[in-house]
């Protein structure tokens, strides 16, 4: 697999990643109604971690230098 092709996966892993964590935190923390994760404490912590994990992996992507 060649590294430009590496660096898009991560970034795309990353972008997801982060997209995921802030839905969970915001159902977590009761802004988005109607889903049997609003309200729900787990999500509220869980999420954040997500989300950080995946700005990481987008960070570590772009700082590549293969």
């Amino acid at each position: 697999m060649s590294a430009r092709v590496r660096r898009v996966l991560l970034l795309v892993l990353g972008s997801l990643m982060f997209a995921v964590g802030a839905l969970w935190t915001f159902q977590g923390l009761g802004y988005i109604d109607d889903t049997s994760m609003s309200d729900v404490e787990v999500f509220a912590v869980v999420g954040p971690l997500v989300a950080g994990l995946g700005v990481a992996l987008a960070m570590v992507a772009f700082r590549r230098a293969d």
